[in-house]
């Protein structure tokens, strides 16, 4: 993923200003910074959730504004720090979700191994059952 010149207003407040950077594949990129930063918005425009106002957001070569949802959704998620979903998940489940673009809600043996083999890589065995709070992640 790369991002090039960056740029949100909010009427006359600048919050995201000229941010530049990229992501790459098999990598963890993390977003540093004081409450205000923007960081929050510059994850929230990556996932189309919150309109640009200026700059480029490509993904495996393409604008992200080109993607149709139903594909970019295959490749990209988010989950937000704050949801209105009360519920308890486990890791195992919070990894699930990431399969449903790809099987509709069916999981097949391959969803099963593609999710094993996820919380494996990101050395989450221990804790697969254990239930958790949500953090701000963006899965590229």
């Amino acid at each position: 993923m790369k991002v090039q010149g960056l740029k949100k207003n909010y009427g006359k407040s600048t919050v995201v200003d000229n941010v530049s950077f990229e992501i790459h594949k098999g990598m963890v990129t993390s977003f540093i910074g004081p409450n205000g930063a923007g960081k929050s918005t510059v994850i929230g425009m990556i996932s189309r959730l919150v309109a640009k106002d200026q700059g480029l957001i490509s993904f495996h070569g393409k604008e992200l504004e080109k993607w149709n949802s139903k594909e970019l959704a295959k490749h990209l998620a988010i989950l937000t720090q704050s949801n209105q979903i009360q519920m308890k998940l486990t890791v195992e489940e919070l990894v699930t979700f990431g399969r449903f673009p790809h099987c509709g809600g069916r999981l097949s043996g391959e969803d099963e191994g593609k999710i094993s083999q996820a919380i494996t890589y990101m050395e989450l065995d221990a804790v697969s059952y254990t239930h958790l709070t949500l953090p701000t992640i963006l899965l590229v």
